[in-house]
Formats: C-alpha cells, sequence, structure tokens
C-alpha cells in the first residue's frame, strides 16, 4: 500500500469479513477524516461492495475530481472508522449520516 495512506497494510486487522471493494475520499484514507457519510449503491461488479464514504466536508470540486477517490476493501474503512462497521450490511439504497459528535449514524 502507497505510504500517503493513513494505514498500512501491516495495522490492517480483520475487523468484517470480506465483502468487496468500497470507494473511499481521500479526507478519510489519506488526511484520517471520519466517515461523515455513506451509502450503499447496486455493484458496479462483481467485486464492488456498492459501498461509498465520505467525510462529508468535501467541496463540490473535490466531489468532481476521481483523483480524490480510490477503492479500498471495506474493512480498511472499517480500520479507520469502526463506527462503520454495524451499517456495513445494510441493503443496496442505504444512506447513512453520522449523527454530530458520536460514532452513530442515522438513517439519511
Amino acid at each position: 500500500m502507497n505510504s500517503k495512506y493513513i494505514l498500512q497494510e501491516t495495522d490492517i486487522q480483520e475487523l468484517i469479513k470480506p465483502m468487496g471493494y468500497c470507494i473511499a475520499s481521500n479526507r478519510i484514507t489519506i488526511d484520517g477524516a471520519k466517515v461523515g457519510f455513506m451509502y450503499r449503491e447496486p455493484r458496479e461488479d462483481a467485486d464492488d461492495s456498492g459501498w461509498r464514504f465520505v467525510a462529508g466536508d468535501e467541496t463540490e470540486d473535490y466531489m468532481n475530481d476521481n483523483l480524490n477517490f480510490m477503492m479500498f476493501d471495506v474493512n480498511y474503512i472499517a480500520n479507520i472508522d469502526r463506527a462503520i462497521i454495524p451499517y456495513v450490511h445494510s441493503k443496496i439504497g442505504s444512506e447513512f449520516e453520522r449523527e454530530e459528535g458520536a460514532d452513530t449514524f442515522r438513517n439519511y
């Protein structure tokens, strides 16, 4: 794994069983921001979990730049922010926003 990411391969614990990749903002994976908003889309392919994770403070320009996002195993994101774990098996179409100052999310 590239050294610019907040966690290296040796830092990763198996917190959830493999479920495919997700797409996550660099605000989370490089800057170490907590997940502020997460949603699950239909899979793009058989390896896609459908999960998309953003910090929630990304600007429109940031969101429109594909270089600000990367594919990761969902477990990698769980290692950065364990608060997502209770929600990762939610159905496609689910959207969650972090409750301010908490490690819980509300259905959006």
